[in-house]
């Protein structure tokens, strides 16, 4: 594999305690050396990318995504999904189970993984917890680890049975895997297609409580508690309320391993944005009060929230092209997601570049365990992204990369222009 160098850059890299101007040498793959500008001995034949101006970070890691294959590859597929990702800046991608069919087998997650999906990032995919995530009978974890997959859950399919998910919870921990749970007592929420609210009111629309995410939260940092096990791992994903902030607040103030995510779009949006029925801003969890979306920004500037996530979640236009309460939930996110975290909580809410960066680096990195990601130390994988922080520039969904365009970004400012991806030493996004 050929070498190739990232001069006169700025290098700041999180997890190293690194933030200064370095020339980066790669090398098969790896980082192979770190040096001051001017000061690498190059190889014979070393390419090499001028970054002066440019920040360099390691590449982005998304916890939370949907890359809609196996099944539904008319929504997206592997190579299209980590296209859009390579263009927003990451290099690794968890793909969620919800799949057709779903991911609850070492054969589905090795078909995943193999050469001919065409993925150009890293894939990681995440196991169900529970065949068919019907919530009923759990899945051989071991196996699913063996094949490759990096966290259990059901996703969309919250476990709502108390003996199942301390079973989960329990089984996962046995075998070294964290579990994410999407924190939702569908119980309280069916039939309904948005927040509880005066604009669900207005609209005429049948509201989901957030007492239906936070009881659940509760309700499983309660069984961590019970289990008694300092192995058990649970992981919150795309946190939307106050409450549900609330409990994770706790619980880690108690010593327990209990971690969360937050969405670009609960930090920045509010149910108000659904605006008439606007089918790109549904999701779920759905976009929560102007409290609930307040809350969320305290909890990333504070450190509760341990990792920034897109939920990406593509879907065909004709899909969202329906009656507000008929289409389905969810929004692109991999192309957005940089550009708006440096925009608001970088530029607008102070939040240090660097902390930003953790967020969606190498703290994504330690939830799931990837080993020699989320960093740029020698030795760590050449996965790196270098941006233009200073840029400014429009999101256009007409210009993406995915098969979809349902986001309700388009239009939108950004801050911070990716130049280039690379993964694992070579150039997934941007030209020499």
């Amino acid at each position: 594999m050929t070498a190739l160098v990232i001069r006169n850059g700025h290098l700041i890299d999180p997890g190293a305690g690194v933030d200064t101007p370095k020339d980066i040498l790669l090398k098969d793959g790896k980082v192979a050396e770190i040096a001051a500008p001017g000061k690498l001995k190059l190889a014979n034949g070393a390419e090499s990318l001028d970054a002066a101006g440019l920040t360099v970070a390691p590449g982005l890691i998304d916890i939370h995504v949907h890359l809609r294959e196996p099944g539904q590859a008319y929504k997206e597929t592997i190579a299209t999904g980590t296209a859009a990702a390579a263009a927003g800046g990451f290099t690794a991608v968890a793909a969620m189970p919800n799949t057709t069919p779903v991911n609850d087998s070492p054969e589905t997650t090795r078909w995943m993984l193999a050469p001919e999906r065409g993925a150009c990032v890293r894939v990681y995919p995440i196991g169900a917890a529970t065949r068919g995530s019907k919530g009923e009978i759990l899945n051989d974890f071991a196996a699913l680890k063996a094949a490759g997959a990096v966290a259990i859950t059901d996703d969309g399919h919250p476990i709502l049975k108390d003996s199942v998910m301390r079973e989960t919870l329990a089984a996962a921990a046995r075998v070294g895997l964290s579990v994410i749970q999407h924190a939702e007592d569908t119980r309280m929420t069916q039939g309904a297609s948005m927040n509880a609210g005066p604009a669900a009111f207005k609209l005429g629309l049948r509201g989901m409580p957030p007492e239906a995410e936070s009881s659940l939260v509760e309700r499983d940092v309660r069984l961590v508690t019970e289990l008694r096990d300092a192995r058990v791992h649970l992981h919150v994903a795309h946190t939307s309320t106050a409450a549900a902030i609330a409990a994770v607040r706790q619980a880690r103030r108690n010593g327990l391993r209990v971690t969360c995510e937050v969405a670009p779009h609960h930090f920045l949006l509010t149910e108000e944005h659904v605006g008439l029925y606007n089918t790109n801003a549904k999701m779920n969890p759905p976009l929560r009060s102007a409290a609930d979306r307040d809350a969320m920004i305290e909890a990333i500037l504070d450190g509760v929230v341990d990792a920034i996530a897109t939920d990406h979640a593509p879907h065909a236009t004709h899909e969202k092209e329906v009656e507000f309460e008929n289409a389905p939930n969810g929004i692109t996110g991999l192309e957005t997601a940089l550009g708006l975290c440096l925009r608001w909580l970088h530029k607008e809410w102070k939040l240090p570049l660097g902390r930003v960066l953790s967020l969606l680096s190498a703290q994504p990195a330690a939830l799931l365990g990837l080993k020699g990601r989320g960093t740029l130390a020698v030795g760590s994988f050449a996965d790196v992204v270098v941006f233009d922080p200073k840029a400014e520039w429009t999101y256009h969904a007409r210009e993406t990369l995915s098969k979809a365009h349902n986001t309700p970004f388009d239009g939108w400012a950004m801050q911070g222009k990716v130049r280039w991806t690379i993964s694992e030493g070579r150039i997934a996004y941007g030209s020499r």
